[in-house]
């Protein structure tokens, strides 16, 4: 067993690190990721006290187009949970971006920066099992990284986010208002991007 361990780690080097090693043009292909990473939520004022929150962790699955070898637009869906003090959080938020790619096709490093917008839809449970909802609301989003590849369709990816929206009201089950709710944050990613043809 222990030898088969070895035999096919060997052969998943090999394999990750067959072809060539530098990155390819983007421009026209598309291209899946996904991503885990931890955010840190801003904090929240819920039922009119301060609900410091805690971090939590994230992940997200996305689409990649390469419009030229710089440019690049971005389609991607994260879900994110965290606590608080009060009760437990929830947010999807759906971003699109577009990110300007510092390609250089003999080297496997690409830096990239972007920016887009965001629709965040929330939830919150508090732990005394009342009922509240929280509005949809719309925000934007910067972001930097880098991708590594490691074949010309295959890639190691790093991002720092932030995420800047406007308070969305938290309301309880006769539509009353019971507090605001932050949904600015900061999160940093690891994942892996696949481009097709």
């Amino acid at each position: 067993m222990k030898r088969f361990m070895v035999s096919t780690c060997l052969a998943a080097t090999v394999f990750m690190t067959t072809g060539t090693a530098m990155a390819d043009s983007i421009k026209g292909k598309l291209g899946v990721t996904g991503k885990i990473g931890l955010l840190v939520p801003a904090d929240n004022e819920s039922d009119f006290y301060h609900n410091k929150t805690d971090a939590g962790l994230t992940g997200s699955v996305g689409l990649l187009y390469g419009v030229d070898d710089h440019i690049a637009a971005e389609l991607e869906v994260s879900r994110t949970s965290f606590s608080s003090e009060n009760g437990d959080f929830g947010m999807t938020d759906v971003s699109l971006s577009g990110q300007y790619r510092f390609a250089n096709l003999r080297r496997q490093l690409v830096p990239y920066l972007g920016g887009g917008l965001d629709i965040l839809v929330s939830n919150y449970d508090p732990y005394d099992g009342t009922l509240r909802n929280v509005d949809t609301t719309l925000g934007a989003h910067i972001n930097g990284g880098f991708d590594y590849f490691l074949q010309k369709e295959l890639a190691l990816t790093a991002e720092v986010n932030v995420v800047v929206a406007p308070n969305a009201n938290i309301t309880d089950g006769l539509g009353d208002h019971r507090g605001n709710f932050d949904p600015t944050n900061f999160s940093t990613t690891v994942g892996v991007r696949y481009f097709f043809n």
